[in-house]
C-alpha cells in the first residue's frame, strides 16, 4: 500500500466523514485515524478546547494531528475545518482525497441541537462554514460523495470501488 494513507476524507461538519471512514477502513482491512478523535483523546472535548483556549489553539492541535495522520497507511478522516490551514491543503495535494458532503435538507436534520462549537446557530452556521470552505474542499479532493440519500454502507463500497479503479489499493 505504500507509506501514505489509502484515502483521506474531508468535508463539512456532520456530513458523515467519521462514520464513512470507519466503514471504508473495515472494508479495506486497514487502520483508521480520525483527527478529531485524536485531538479529543489527548486534550479533551473539542467544545471545551474552544471554550477554554479558543479556536486558534484547537487549530494548532488539529494541525499536529493531521501531520501525524498523513504518516499512516490507512484511512484518514479529517475534521471539517482542517482544510483551513494552507499547509494541510498543501500536504493533501499528494494524497488520494474524497470530499464527503450532504445537501441542505440532510444538513438541517443532522445538525439540529448540534454541540459543535462552530455550529451554534445550527443550519445557518453550517451553510456559512460550507460556503467559506467549499473552495478548499474542492481544491484538495479528486472525487465527491454525497451522504444525503445513500446509505453509508453503499457509499463505502462506492469509495472502495473508486479506489480500486484509481489503482490506489
Amino acid at each position: 500500500m505504500g507509506d501514505k494513507p489509502v484515502l483521506v476524507l474531508v468535508g463539512p461538519p456532520a456530513a458523515g466523514k467519521s462514520r464513512l471512514a470507519k466503514r471504508v477502513a473495515k472494508l479495506l482491512d486497514v487502520p483508521l485515524v480520525d483527527t478529531d478523535q485524536v485531538v479529543v483523546a489527548a486534550h479533551g472535548p473539542i467544545r471545551d478546547i474552544f471554550a477554554q483556549q479558543g479556536e486558534a489553539y484547537f487549530r494548532t492541535l488539529e494541525r499536529f494531528a493531521v501531520i501525524a495522520a498523513l504518516q499512516t497507511t490507512g484511512v484518514v478522516a479529517l475534521g471539517g475545518g482542517a482544510v483551513i490551514d494552507p499547509d494541510t491543503r498543501s500536504d493533501l495535494a499528494s494524497q488520494r482525497v474524497a470530499l464527503v458532503t450532504m445537501g441542505p435538507e440532510a444538513a438541517k436534520s443532522r445538525i439540529s441541537g448540534d454541540k459543535r462549537p462552530l455550529l451554534k446557530d445550527g443550519y445557518l452556521s453550517w451553510a456559512t462554514l460550507l460556503e467559506t470552505r467549499r473552495p478548499w474542499y474542492e481544491e484538495v479532493a479528486q472525487v465527491s460523495f454525497d451522504t444525503s440519500t445513500k446509505s453509508l454502507d453503499t457509499l463505502a463500497m462506492e469509495m472502495v470501488q473508486w479506489l480500486k479503479e484509481s489503482d490506489n489499493v
